[in-house]
């Protein structure tokens, strides 16, 4: 055996590969002439183009709260109803869901939940050890696992979320040679079984404009998959902006879409679930390279959107509301709670003592003035329970073509607004059946 070769099993062995049954190398020679050609598979068609293609990987990325993992909770959903326009509408399929860093119980299942998902066709995919038991997936050493259990489950779209959190062990993700002996078997095992691997990714912290440029890690992130996608938030137009940063199969010039995550409230055995729901408002005027080239996304655009949405939030709950309860609200929204805290002296909040063993309460010191951005003119915040637009977005980007489908831009479709019968107010959270605010019925008084 080469020095070569024996490098190669060193690293390989490194990368969690197993040498007992790795078969020898050798060439295969296919003839062009006995390739049959076929055209590009996609399994999300915008108008027409397009977006995400079958059988490839795909990338969605954005810094911290832009709604890329809600992205993937919308693509489930559409995927698992058979309502996403493309090559799988019509025939709901399957999906397998890697989650490594939440909670299913308390945010994935609610958050499909809020999505409109059927659960009973997506998938917690966990590895097991005979000796440790269950411990994360690990690519490539669980490729040949998750390959065939892709086929036996007929799923179309496996969702990789974060992406680097699957790398396995002993790799460099940030040597480009070193995450493709992890994402070029990915790839081809998106081809061999024709679903879409849809992995979620972060902005590291440079100054570049490209989307595709700021994944972190080594450029094989960018450079693998056929599709990628950048998420950022447009402060300028109140919503958040999805750009196809890449697009190896089609078009290179789609227009961007601007969404939201709009609140939603999950009933469960044990309590309320708040969560994020992700909407398409339609085509955007702006693209994230512009977004980040006007530097929206600095430190101070993202506390000033955390300071309306607390003020917001808090007016909404009559001017105060357990600690506990706001931040799950902010968490949903994909606020974080570091720049939720920074948000509190901006947005005029104090925190209190309820009482003995009773935690602590958020409460506006001042009602009726408003927070003012840095720079901006004085405007009433408001939180995104109630700002989102209801108008559907483009064909495709929002679904909901059947009548009765949730997906149609807001909440509000499925309850319209209706006055509280003591102050007079909008009824903000949008709750079935009930006529004033908790703060403004008999046990307030």
């Amino acid at each position: 055996m080469s020095n070569d070769d024996e490098a190669a099993r060193a690293f390989l062995s490194k990368a969690g590969v197993p040498m007992d049954d790795t078969p020898a190398r050798r060439l295969r020679l296919t003839r062009a002439s006995e390739i049959e050609p076929e055209p590009v598979v996609w399994a999300w068609l915008d108008e027409g183009e397009g977006r995400v293609p079958a059988g490839a990987l795909s990338v969605a990325a954005g810094r911290e709260g832009t709604g890329k993992s809600s992205f993937g909770m919308w693509t489930a959903s559409h995927i698992t109803r058979g309502t996403l326009p493309g090559a799988f509408e019509g025939r709901p399929r399957a999906v397998f869901y890697v989650a490594v860093e939440d909670s299913w119980k308390q945010t994935i299942v609610p958050r499909l939940i809020a999505a409109g998902a059927n659960l009973d066709l997506v998938y917690r995919v966990e590895a097991v050890e005979a000796e440790f038991g269950e411990t994360t997936l690990s690519l490539p050493q669980d490729n040949s696992l998750m390959e065939k259990a892709i086929t036996e489950h007929d799923v179309a779209l496996v969702v990789l979320d974060p992406l680097m959190s699957c790398i396995g062990q002993g790799i460099d993700t940030h040597r480009e040679r070193d995450v493709r002996t992890a994402l070029d078997p990915l790839a081809r095992m998106a081809d061999r079984t024709g679903a879409v691997l849809l992995g979620i990714a972060h902005f590291n912290k440079g100054a570049s404009t490209d989307p595709a440029s700021l994944i972190t890690g080594s450029g094989a992130f960018k450079n693998v998959p056929r599709a990628v996608f950048g998420f950022a938030r447009d402060d300028d137009n109140e919503c958040r902006v999805m750009t196809q940063a890449k697009n190896s199969l089609g078009r290179s010039d789609l227009p961007s879409l601007s969404y939201n995550i709009v609140s939603a409230e999950v009933d469960t055995k044990h309590g309320v679930a708040h969560v994020g729901r992700f909407i398409f408002l339609g085509q955007s005027t702006r693209t994230v390279d512009e977004i980040l080239a006007a530097g929206q996304e600095h430190d101070r655009g993202e506390r000033d959107e955390a300071a309306g949405w607390l003020r917001g939030y808090l007016m909404d709950k009559g001017g105060e509301a357990p600690a506990k309860d706001v931040k799950a609200a902010a968490q949903a929204d994909d606020i974080s709670a570091r720049t939720l805290q920074r948000a509190m002296s901006k947005a005029g909040v104090v925190s209190e003592r309820a009482g003995f063993g009773k935690g602590a309460v958020w409460r506006l010191t001042d009602l009726t003035t408003p927070t003012q951005s840095d720079g901006d003119s004085a405007s009433a915040p408001q939180s995104r329970h109630s700002r989102q637009a209801s108008n559907p977005g483009a064909n495709g980007a929002n679904g909901g073509a059947n009548g009765s489908d949730v997906d149609t831009g807001s909440l509000s479709v499925l309850f319209p607004p209706a006055k509280c019968t003591v102050c007079g107010t909008d009824m903000i959270p949008l709750t079935p059946n009930q006529t004033t605010h908790p703060t403004c019925g008999p046990a307030a008084a």
